[in-house]
């Protein structure tokens, strides 16, 4: 059985409909026992429902604010 951070690792592909049936298999065994990894996954589609719903200029725009925060927050520590 896949760990909570393999399965974050493969959240993406597993949303996204990347991934081959023995993964897809493993994710959904993971989920059926792991609360908390179901609820990061709600919040990834979420998340993704509400990126595909800003034009693409506010993508570019949110994609170098998020470079520039991880940037100050790799300086402060």
């Amino acid at each position: 059985m896949l760990s909570c951070k393999e399965l974050v690792a493969h959240s993406s592909d597993w949303l996204d409909g990347q991934l081959s049936l023995r993964q897809r298999l493993a994710v959904r065994a993971h989920l059926a026992m792991c609360f908390r990894c179901r609820r990061f996954i709600k919040q990834m589609r979420l998340t993704k429902a509400v990126l595909h719903r800003l034009p693409h200029g506010q993508i570019a725009e949110l994609d170098a604010l998020a470079a520039k925060l991880a940037e100050q927050r790799r300086l402060q520590r």
